[in-house]
């Protein structure tokens, strides 16, 4: 059986005023006296009375919540973000509802066509690829309030997200610097993917006049722990050996961390490993790793700012920016200069 909805009518039934009386107590209007107001309220909290948030947004405009679409609920750093998210969207008193992808191209466009369906008012995207933007650019460019929390500067569309390629760069630059000439690669090597972190790692090599090598990159055709063990075991399998990796995210770095333990070499005097996102588990691995920080306060803080900018602008939004942090490098045990 369906639960019954208290009405204002039923307050009003309750307390022998009428509805319209009822609806300028609830909404704490001084031309009801304060005595009334104060009844009419005990009555609304002893019936269980919640106000009408459809009749409310559609007076309004506003349904006073945003979408917010994940890759990967199962990343540390995206679960992070989801919950600072969360918690700023609050704060200016907006609720949130949230979906993830699962990095399926076809699963980020049935959630976005479901926010637009829930008439959300607008959207916080963490896109599965980086490129592939089509489905998203047509909401922009019908004025719809959409921040992306990864952002080619060429898109077209708002969006505040740390500069991978530089974070990259910075990870491959600092394994060079303490004397590395080869150095694996542990990323996607999707064409249609996200190339940032691959190009910023190549440019890195190629600024120190080091041979790009493709044996020495491997997609681990994922982005967890396990992947990361598979990948390293299929980079340590090659003739010549790495002596130090750059993996894609801190996950993948533990789990070339754990396959080292496992076969006997030393992090970092046998191979030095870098991850990328600063995740906790980096710092309390069994070798703490060095990686590259996503500073998910200042993405959230700015990305929700752009958004509610985006949203009081109305019919006629400014025009798309797209902001990139520079991320700072974190050097731990795992990288350590050669002897």
């Amino acid at each position: 059986m369906a639960r019954s909805i208290v009405r204002l009518k039923d307050i009003a039934d309750k307390t022998g005023f009428s509805t319209n009386t009822v609806s300028l107590a609830l909404r704490q209007s001084p031309r009801i006296p304060q005595q009334t107001r104060d009844l009419i309220q005990r009555a609304a909290a002893e019936l269980n009375y919640l106000p009408n948030q459809i009749a409310k947004s559609l007076v309004s405009r506003e349904t006073k919540t945003i979408g917010l679409v994940l890759t990967d609920i199962n990343n540390p750093t995206l679960t992070h973000t989801a919950q600072a998210i969360e918690i700023a969207l609050a704060e200016r008193g907006y609720g949130t509802l949230f979906a993830t992808s699962n990095n399926t191209l076809t699963e980020e466009i049935r959630a976005i066509e479901l926010f637009r369906a829930r008439q959300v008012d607008g959207m916080l995207i963490y896109p599965t690829s980086h490129r592939q933007l089509e489905h998203i650019r047509p909401l922009r460019r019908a004025n719809y309030p959409v921040v992306l929390l990864v952002g080619d500067p060429d898109a077209g569309i708002d969006a505040v997200c740390m500069d991978e390629r530089r974070g990259a760069y910075k990870a491959t630059r600092h394994l060079i610097d303490v004397g590395h000439r080869r150095i694996g690669l542990i990323d996607s090597a999707n064409p249609l993917g996200n190339r940032e972190k691959s190009e910023g790692h190549q440019q890195a090599l190629k600024e120190a006049g080091i041979k790009i090598e493709p044996a020495l990159a491997v997609d681990p055709h994922g982005h967890t722990a396990e992947r990361g063990y598979w990948a390293m075991d299929t980079l340590m399998s090659g003739k010549n050996r790495p002596t130090a990796v750059f993996t894609a995210n801190d996950s993948l770095a533990i789990g070339a961390l754990r396959w080292c333990q496992t076969h006997n070499m030393r992090v970092p005097d046998d191979i030095a490993i870098v991850g990328m996102d600063n995740i906790e588990f980096a710092e309390y691995a069994s070798v703490p790793l060095s990686t590259v920080n996503y500073a998910v306060e200042a993405v959230t803080r700015m990305a929700v700012d752009r958004l509610m900018r985006l949203i009081s602008a109305g019919d006629a939004l400014p025009e798309p920016r797209v902001t990139q942090i520079d991320p700072d490098l974190v050097i731990r045990e795992s990288t350590r200069a050669q002897r």
